[in-house]
């Protein structure tokens, strides 16, 4: 942890709009303070892109004090106290005082304005996150010690934990993603409400739930945050599928459990992560959640051999079943739903290269298969292997090795990215005389395997071939304007 810097020192490193409207606020007889996460991440050493402030004004004070300053104003927070607003590059947030009061069966407090700025930092989420800066004169107020929270590397609330979480339950969703983030931990008691509490996460929208998921994912340690979840019992109901992996002896990998083989995995695959001007800049939200997600299908598919050994086939299938249907509980996008669900059902595909050898036709669906997503599954392939058997190991990673540079050899040839067959619809439809329609895509599919298995084929080949396929089709007896 960093010291706070000097007042003068502060005045140069931070940016200046804080300073201009300071002078409004104080001008119109208001107080104002830098306040949370600004203030926090100070003390780790670096400015928050995020400017949040608190102050004693109403919100039509506020306003008041920032027309004709501000490039533009939004009220959309303005019951809450929140009134947002542009300077320059910068977007601010100025928020009254709070005093909330909350109903137990409510997700939403109360809102009442308080008239003090104590008040309004008790009843913040973390102590760590409970200091201010006042302004101008910048002058820190911490009464509930988040200078030690963060020394100590602790996750601490002001008040009593089990106050603040029945609060707002999603309180402890944040504990754990801030776990990840900051690579700290959580406080004793706060572990304890946690597991006291994990109920009252069922008053919390999934929208929220996902956002801090998300936040704890790409977070910089993100197994300490998910541990946190598992061994409170919030995984339980955030992330079930997780929580089931402890159960499951994996013999494969040799781990007590598939939890700690899928953490490891998750630990590996971040390792692989490129810059932003690498094909999977990191942190990567799918990258991670696939890798911490891929094995989810092992409890409903393990199957106990009489040779005494355990099996889990198919589970990359079950388990991109198991994978979509969490991810639209937690009401995530489709397209991110889509990718970590295709990741999960080709984790395995690799498998049995290094024995068997694939022909160019393996190849070439393997990529095609894969599509936009290859070089996260090439990532995660990797990362699946945790094996203690060195040999093993060095031998998985020599194949992926091979099949890489197959894979780049092909590439070459040909534009393996974008395979398509020699012939499209149109030419489909005026070859076979044939109307838009099923019949049309049954022969595109037919193309599209020739292609696969035999390479390009060009067109006056795949004319011949589609042709004699045609001949086949119980609709090539039909009147040629049928489809």
């Amino acid at each position: 942890m960093h010291a706070l810097p000097s007042p003068d020192a502060l005045r140069q490193i931070l940016p200046s709009v804080i300073f201009d409207l300071a002078d409004r606020f104080v001008r119109a007889g208001h107080e104002l303070s830098l306040v949370g996460g600004p203030v926090r991440d100070l003390y780790l050493g670096r400015v928050s892109p995020d400017l949040d402030f608190t102050t004693s004004a109403r919100p039509e004070e506020t306003i008041k004090a920032i027309s004709g300053w501000a490039d533009n104003i939004w009220d959309v927070g303005r019951e809450f106290g929140t009134i947002a607003f542009k300077k320059g590059e910068h977007t601010l947030e100025v928020t009254t005082y709070r005093a909330d009061a909350y109903d137990k069966e409510s997700r939403k407090p109360i809102v009442a304005f308080g008239d003090n700025l104590h008040d309004d930092l008790f009843r913040r989420d973390f102590t760590m996150n409970s200091m201010a800066l006042r302004l101008p004169q910048l002058e820190l107020v911490d009464p509930f010690d988040g200078v030690s929270s963060l020394e100590d590397g602790s996750i601490r609330t002001p008040g009593a934990p089990d106050v603040s979480f029945s609060d707002d339950p999603l309180r402890m969703m944040r504990a754990a993603r801030f776990a990840s983030q900051l690579e700290i931990e959580v406080s004793p008691e706060v572990r304890r409400a946690m597991s006291e509490m994990t109920d009252r996460i069922d008053i919390i929208s999934a929208e929220r739930i996902r956002d801090e998921l998300v936040k704890l994912i790409n977070g910089a340690d993100p197994s300490t945050g998910i541990d946190l979840l598992v061994e409170t019992g919030l995984a339980d109901k955030v992330l079930p599928e997780v929580s089931a992996l402890r159960l499951e002896i994996d013999e494969h990998h040799r781990h007590k459990d598939v939890y700690q083989h899928s953490l490891t995995v998750l630990k590996q695959a971040m390792a692989l992560e490129t810059d932003e001007a690498g094909p999977v800049p990191g942190p990567n939200f799918v990258l991670r959640f696939a890798a911490l997600m891929h094995d989810i299908g092992k409890p409903a598919t393990r199957k106990f051999e009489p040779s005494g050994a355990v099996s889990f086939r198919h589970h990359d299938m079950v388990g991109s079943k198991l994978v979509k249907a969490r991810m639209r509980a937690l009401r995530f996008d489709k397209d991110t739903t889509k990718a970590v669900a295709r990741l999960v059902e080709l984790h395995m595909r690799f498998y049995g290269y290094g024995e068997a050898g694939w022909t160019d036709s393996a190849v070439r669906r393997y990529v095609t298969d894969a599509g936009d997503l290859l070089e996260h599954l090439h990532r995660l392939t990797r990362s699946d292997v945790t094996t203690r058997n060195r040999k093993k190991a060095d031998r998985l990673a020599f194949a992926y090795d091979d099949l890489e540079a197959r894979i780049a050899k092909i590439a070459e040839q040909e534009e393996l990215q974008a395979i398509r067959p020699d012939l499209d619809g149109e030419q489909i439809m005026r070859l076979l005389e044939i109307k838009p329609g099923k019949v049309v895509g049954r022969a595109y599919k037919f193309l599209l395997e020739l292609r696969m298995d035999e390479g390009p084929l060009g067109e006056e080949v795949a004319t011949e071939r589609l042709r004699a396929w045609w001949k086949e089709q119980p609709e090539a007896q039909e009147t040629p304007t049928e489809g």
